[in-house]
């Protein structure tokens, strides 16, 4: 099974997306997920230009193979594009190895270890009202675990909660990749958020009681102490998990979070590789990886991962924002339902527009998630509908303190 042609394809249905589309002397259509937030040109740049005239007359059913080739045969290893780029092949080689089998692709990673995978959905609110009721939206959608996020008093904007909606928008819908030549700026205030974050979740326990499953992202925005801080005063609330505390290229510093709090920690979506997170695992810092397939290698280098987290005691909760495409989001479900030491699933319903570009067979009921039977991985790319969606820029907000210092966004 040849590789016939590797076509880039960059469309942007509500955001944007780098597919990679690879076609056998067969006729098979594999595909791939290479989407790197706000550096989406870098990656199909990458693929266009330096990966794909490798791929072309190469045995598709060489996975591992293929996986070595880019990785150390590229001499320049690791890194978000790098690995990015190497997902999309990967996940591609997987899609095109599981169609040829004639099986959905879990079936070809040993079947299936549960019946759905636990997701989690975003709730978020401008105070704790508008929290409240999208908290309840949410459970009305069938979701069993939620994550918090609330605006921070005499703060403006705040990642995680939308403060600017078209018309008819839901209260929680949250985009931060804005589509503008610059990045906005935000404002942040550590203090105030350490003081505010304990009462919110206070105020939440009170009013949906304690079985909720309830999680939280600092999104990087705290000092090691800081975060042992948050951690210690949220252990009342018995939080799932408190994700992104600090920021992660540091790990030594987890040492600090985890000899003050028992709060459960999540880390490592901006994480691209094993390597990453050797001293993390090793030393047990962290309970949850939090790294995608999209940006992690693909499956391979993902399952090389989650293999070694399963050995310390860690288990998976893959990066599932808007970021990541329907090939992406798809490739984590068949993965996830594989694997032992699954944890739960982030999950950010695309808006429907996306749906015109990529058409999936997973499904959402009753909390969880599942990537359907279809061969493969069970999504469709139609070409020309993604030519009518063509690339827009996009970046992400940037922190800064009151005193104008840029700080971690």
């Amino acid at each position: 099974m040849r590789i016939e042609s590797a076509e880039v394809v960059v469309t942007s249905p509500g955001r944007n997306f780098v597919t990679l589309r690879l076609t056998t002397d067969d006729g098979l259509v594999g595909l791939g997920d290479g989407t790197l937030n706000g550096r989406e040109l870098a990656v199909a740049s990458y693929l266009r230009d330096h990966v794909a005239p490798l791929l072309v007359g190469r045995d598709a059913h060489r996975i591992e193979d293929t996986w070595q080739l880019l990785h150390r045969g590229a001499y320049w290893r690791r890194g978000p594009v790098t690995m990015t780029a190497i997902a999309a092949v990967d996940v591609a080689l997987w899609d095109l190895k599981a169609k040829a089998a004639g099986m959905p692709l879990y079936q070809l990673l040993g079947g299936a270890s549960r019946n759905g995978l636990l997701a989690y959905g975003h709730a978020s609110g401008r105070d704790t009202e508008e929290l409240f009721d999208s908290i309840r939206h949410h459970l009305d959608e069938g979701f069993r675990a939620i994550r918090v996020q609330i605006s921070i008093p005499g703060v403006g904007s705040v990642y995680g909660v939308s403060s600017v909606r078209a018309a008819g928008e839901r209260a929680d819908h949250y985009e931060p990749a804005v589509r503008a030549g610059l990045s906005i700026e935000e404002g942040w205030d550590t203090r105030a958020y350490l003081r505010h974050v304990p009462t919110v979740f206070e105020a939440v326990r009170s009013e949906f009681g304690a079985e909720l499953p309830l999680l939280h992202d600092g999104h990087h925005r705290m000092t090691p102490i800081q975060a042992a801080r948050l951690g210690r005063d949220l252990e009342p609330y018995d939080l799932f998990w408190l994700e992104d505390c600090t920021p992660t290229e540091d790990q030594e510093a987890l040492r600090l979070v985890r000899q003050h709090t028992v709060t459960p920690l999540a880390i490592g979506e901006v994480l691209s590789s094993v390597w990453d997170y050797q001293t993390l695992l090793r030393e047990r810092l962290v309970d949850f990886v939090r790294s995608s397939v999209t940006h992690t290698g693909g499956i391979t280098g993902l399952r090389r991962l989650l293999n070694l987290a399963a050995l310390h005691g860690a288990r998976s909760g893959m990066h599932g924002a808007t970021d990541i495409s329907p090939v992406g989001m798809a490739a984590a479900l068949h993965l996830g339902l594989a694997i032992h030491n699954f944890g739960i699933q982030e999950y950010m319903p695309h808006p429907d527009v996306t749906g015109a570009v990529f058409r999936t067979s997973f499904a959402f009921a009753n909390g969880l998630l599942h990537p359907g039977d279809e061969v493969g991985l069970g999504v469709d790319l139609d070409v020309s509908a993604a030519d009518r969606f063509p690339y827009e820029p996009a970046y992400l907000p940037v922190a800064r303190l009151a005193d104008g210092t840029v700080h971690d966004w």
